[in-house]
Order: C-alpha cells, then sequence, then structure tokens
C-alpha cells in the first residue's frame, strides 16, 4: 500500500494529481476507495487520523483481561477528562485508542450532543455494532405517504442489487427469513440462538402475528469468507479482529483496493475543503491541512468522494465556500446542515426467565436476536406517534463476578462454578424523523487546532421519539409478561442525542436543488463530480442500523461515476 507524505506543491500540480479522490477512509469510504480503485482510478485516500494496518495495529486484540491495566475498566481520571465519549458502550481501556478523546477536537452543543468519533485509517469501521438489517420501501416511501420533509429518490428497487452486491463482498450472516420489513439478502449460515432466546421466540409466535424473532444479520463470518475468517466467537470486536472475522475497512475493502495497485493513502490529512472551479463548474481537488505540521496544500482529481462521516463532511460542504457557492458547495437550498437525526435507543427493559438451569450459554457470539419492526405497518396503526421501531434482544446468564458484584475468596470460588438465572434483555431502536430545527452549523468565532471552524450542534429528539420512546418501554413489558418472565423491569438509559452512533442527514438526497443537496445519484447539485455518500445523504433515518446502507449507496453512486466518466459528463 503506497502512502503519500507530500508536504508541499513544489514538485507541480501533476504529482498531486489522481483520478479521484475519497475524503474518509471508514465504512463508506473503503467502499468508494475498492470500487473507484477496482474499475481502474488512481486513487487517494485521505484521512485525517492515523494509520491503523490490519493485524499489526490491533495491539489489544489477543489480551486477556488480565493483561489489560484496571482489568479493562475506565480509571476514574478517564472518565472526567472524557465525560462524553466515556458513555460510548464501546469505550475501553483494550478501545482507548480508536476514539477521539473529548479534548482533541471539541464542538458546540447548543443542545447535549455527544459526537463519537475514530480519526484512523478505517474510522469507526474498527467499532461498529454489525447489524445489516435492509432497508425496504416501507422506509424508502414513507416521507412521501406521510408528508414528511421530502421524498426520498430513490426506493428499494434502486438499491436493492447494490445491497447484494456488498453483501456479498462483506459476508453478512443470517436467515432468510421472509420478512418485508427487513428483506433478505445474499447471506453467510447464521448465528444460533440460546435456549432463552428460542423460548422467547416461540412465545411471541403464540401471543402476536406480527412479531418475529429472528437471529441478527450481522457483518461476522460464520466461515471462511474471500480470505478472511471465520469469526472465533471471542466477542472482542471493537479492537479490531486478527482473524478478519468481522467486515472493516482495514480487514476487507482497503485490502482489496490495494490489490489493485490504484491505492494511495495519506494519513495526518484534515480536508480544509473542496475547491470548485467556476470556470468549469466542478471541483478540480482539495485543500488539505497536514495533521502534525499544519501545512496546507491541494491535491487535484477528476471526481471527489467525500466520506468523512455525516457531521464532519457537512463541515467540509459548509467550509467549501465559493462565489457560485457562497453558502458552502451545493447549498442552494439552504438545506446543508439540517435534518440531522439519531436513532432513540432510550427503552430498555429486563427480565428473569425461570428455568433452563441445565443449559449454559456456549461462547461469546458477537451478536443479538433482532425483533423486526410492527408498530405502523401491515394492520397497525398508532396515533400518538408515526413511524416504527425495532429491539434489540438478548439471552443471557451469567456469574456474579461476571456482573461487575464484587467477591473475594470462599464467595468467589462458588461463584466461578455458578451461574445466575437466564436473563432477558430488549433494547428499543426508534426511527427519528427529519426535523429541519435539527441542524449543524459553523461557529463564527471559534476554531480548531488546524484552524477550521468548530461545529455547533443544536438537535433534540421531539414529541414523535418520546411517544414512540415510551411504547417501546411499554410494548417490551407486555411481551415479557406474556412470556411468563419474572422481575421484569425498565432500566433507564438517558442517552443523548448523538450517543447511539447513528447519526444522518445534513445533506440529504432529493429530486430537486431547491429541497435537497445530492442529486439520486448521490453528486452535488452545481457540482456533479462531487459525490457524498456517507450518512450525511440520508433523506429519513428508518429503525435499522444504516451502516449497510451507506455501504450499498456507495458502490452504486461509484458505479454512476465511473459510467459518467466514460461518457465524458464529469
Amino acid at each position: 500500500m503506497k502512502y503519500s507524505s507530500l508536504k508541499v506543491n513544489a514538485k507541480g500540480k501533476e504529482q498531486h494529481t489522481y483520478d479521484a479522490i475519497v475524503i474518509g477512509s471508514g465504512i463508506s469510504g473503503g467502499w468508494a476507495a475498492k470500487e473507484l480503485c477496482e474499475k481502474g482510478l488512481k486513487t487517494l485516500v485521505l484521512e485525517r487520523g492515523r494509520m491503523v494496518e490490519h493485524r499489526k495495529d490491533y495491539p489489544t486484540a489477543t489480551k486477556h483481561i488480565w493483561e489489560l491495566p484496571y482489568r479493562n475498566r475506565l480509571t476514574q481520571e478517564q472518565i472526567s477528562e472524557n465525560p462524553i465519549l466515556s458513555r460510548c458502550y464501546a469505550y475501553e481501556q483494550a478501545t482507548e485508542h480508536f476514539f477521539v478523546k473529548d479534548k482533541e477536537h471539541p464542538y458546540i452543543q447548543k443542545k447535549p450532543f455527544d459526537w463519537i468519533r475514530g480519526y484512523q485509517v478505517g474510522g469507526k469501521s474498527l467499532l461498529w455494532a454489525r447489524w445489516t438489517q435492509r432497508w425496504s420501501d416501507l422506509d424508502f416511501e414513507a416521507n412521501a405517504r406521510e408528508g414528511v420533509a421530502i421524498d426520498w429518490p430513490i426506493r428499494y428497487r434502486d438499491i436493492a442489487p447494490w445491497y447484494s452486491y456488498v453483501e456479498r463482498f462483506a459476508g453478512i450472516s443470517g436467515n432468510r427469513d421472509g420478512l418485508p420489513q427487513i428483506p433478505d439478502g445474499e447471506f453467510l449460515p447464521p448465528m444460533e440462538m440460546n435456549c432463552a432466546e428460542v423460548y422467547f421466540r416461540d412465545q411471541l409466535k403464540t401471543h402476536y402475528k406480527d412479531r418475529h424473532l429472528v437471529i441478527s444479520r450481522t457483518a461476522n463470518l460464520t466461515r471462511p469468507h474471500l480470505g478472511r475468517g471465520p469469526c472465533q466467537h471471542r466477542d472482542l470486536c471493537y479492537r479490531g479482529c486478527p482473524f478478519g472475522g468481522y467486515f472493516s475497512s482495514n480487514s476487507a475493502t482497503l485490502p482489496a483496493a490495494e490489490k489493485t495497485g490504484n491505492l494511495t493513502i495519506r494519513p495526518f490529512s484534515v480536508v480544509h475543503s473542496i475547491i470548485y472551479d467556476e470556470r468549469t463548474q466542478k471541483a478540480k481537488g482539495v485543500r488539505v491541512i497536514d495533521t502534525n505540521t499544519k501545512e496546507t496544500m491541494e491535491f487535484f482529481s477528476k471526481i471527489v468522494f467525500l466520506n468523512a462521516a455525516t457531521l464532519n463532511s457537512t463541515l467540509v460542504l459548509m467550509n467549501s465556500k465559493s462565489s457560485r457557492f457562497p453558502n458552502g458547495l451545493g447549498n442552494d437550498s439552504g438545506e446543508l446542515g439540517h435534518n440531522l437525526m439519531d436513532h432513540n435507543y432510550n427503552a430498555r427493559v429486563e427480565a428473569t426467565l425461570e428455568g433452563f438451569e441445565d443449559k449454559s450459554p456456549f461462547g461469546k457470539r458477537p451478536t443479538g436476536t433482532y425483533l423486526p419492526r410492527f408498530r405502523n405497518f401491515g394492520q397497525d396503526r398508532q396515533s400518538n406517534f408515526s413511524r416504527g421501531y425495532a429491539y434489540s434482544v438478548g439471552g443471557s446468564r451469567s456469574s456474579g463476578s461476571e456482573r461487575g458484584e464484587s467477591m473475594i475468596g470462599t464467595e468467589l470460588k462458588k461463584d466461578l462454578t455458578s451461574l445466575g438465572p437466564w436473563k432477558i434483555e430488549m433494547t428499543g431502536m426508534g426511527e427519528c424523523l427529519p426535523y429541519h430545527e435539527n441542524k449543524v452549523s459553523l461557529s463564527k468565532t471559534e476554531k480548531d487546532d488546524w484552524d477550521m471552524p468548530l461545529l455547533e450542534i443544536d438537535a433534540e429528539y421531539k414529541t414523535n421519539e418520546l411517544n414512540m420512546q415510551k411504547d417501546m418501554v411499554d410494548s417490551a413489558i407486555e411481551m415479557l409478561q406474556k412470556a411468563n418472565l419474572k422481575n421484569i423491569e425498565e432500566v433507564p438509559m438517558n442517552r443523548n442525542f448523538g450517543l447511539n452512533i447513528h447519526e444522518m442527514g445534513t445533506a440529504r438526497m432529493g429530486k430537486d436543488p431547491k429541497t435537497s443537496i445530492l442529486n439520486p445519484y448521490n453528486q452535488v447539485w452545481g457540482c456533479e463530480n462531487v459525490f457524498v455518500t456517507d450518512g450525511s445523504c440520508m433523506t429519513s433515518s428508518a429503525c435499522q442500523n444504516p451502516s449497510l446502507t451507506y455501504m450499498a449507496i456507495t458502490a452504486r453512486a461509484a458505479d454512476h461515476a465511473i459510467k459518467e466518466l466514460k461518457k465524458q459528463n464529469l
């Protein structure tokens, strides 16, 4: 893999010129790099963080808990210095090197917003939860059907072949369940439910016609796949997997791009802005600030893919000002920065399942089970909220010490050879509507260490999400009661907007430049050689995890870009 370390333009523009530039190396950026390189384009990937090489740079991947500081628990100092980051489920001693600390890249919160970031080659693809349910037309048609925001410019039929395309490469384990709200895909053999989950699944079948518990479709390999894996069922994915047992840019897309000989990666490169050429009405390149030296340089290309993750991609567009686009690249509509969404996971209920004392979990399966949307779907119609939600469902049984209870001596010895009762935990995953007033903007007075404006974030859950949240709790309690579980209780969550790490919107796709930033192929209106295919492009949020949809949208946009280049339209 080639790494660029050029620091000035002294050797001439030609040595800084590529066929394509990709900004960001996470899930969507890795896919853009793979597709463009495989189609023969000399491609430069710009990453603001450090280099992370597969296997080599996973320092804690094979460490036991007793080999880690404080048995992998955060110190009070880490928590006090990182009040935002320490709320993230994956931040611990074994993974701290993959996260941006609170002081390293500040931002301004108009309302509470937890911005979780991973600045390194691979981005948050090293840290994601790997759940990969497809969207359906229930999701792509929702805005139009309800008169909310604007209509998506695509439908399921447009993206379905691209879902299949990326699933076949990424490696998705799961069942073909025949449920229209989560269409079936191209799956490796599924992981197995445990006895508690099978019991709950069967109880749901008994009491409901519209509620189907399935094993989650997950980007963990259940058999060797394209030279990777299989998953070892260690459930240590967030540390980086030396087996390539789960999909990440580092294990899959970037190595595929590297094999072509067309890939150059430049880490430590903060993208300041995209350079717009008034004469050609196209972008001619990007302006970059070296993270370490603070030197500024320019790189040039025929096309640019912007994949810096939702908020940073929008920051780059806003900072890319010209006489043609005084309010940010592509922002004729004034919608740039608006319509920020994040899923609502503030509903969790747990209960005790009696019986099955002769059974215990085997291995550490790195995924859970999934209860797809049933609200405002089929015959169900709710009066106090629109859209719907799904549940993450997990059955588990653990010892006291595994639950964090303190014990020593005889008590500990006894605990190590015994397990508590089976538990079922349900976490609601609710859709968030795209509100114009949920937005980000550039600070007019404050800048970061690279002389870039700080991002101001002003977003919150509103009445629709809060009403849905109550129903998520009530419905979970009802289902657990009907399944004869005991000790049912709500677990208070209080997660801020942003903490579910599914930020979407702010540079949405649409049919009209008067109401959107991107056209149906993710091209910036008025500057069509710039493509934006990360979460910022989303027009609504659905309730499924979004990363698989980013992958499919990116592959589709890259295919379109290649065709347009061949036609000399870009």
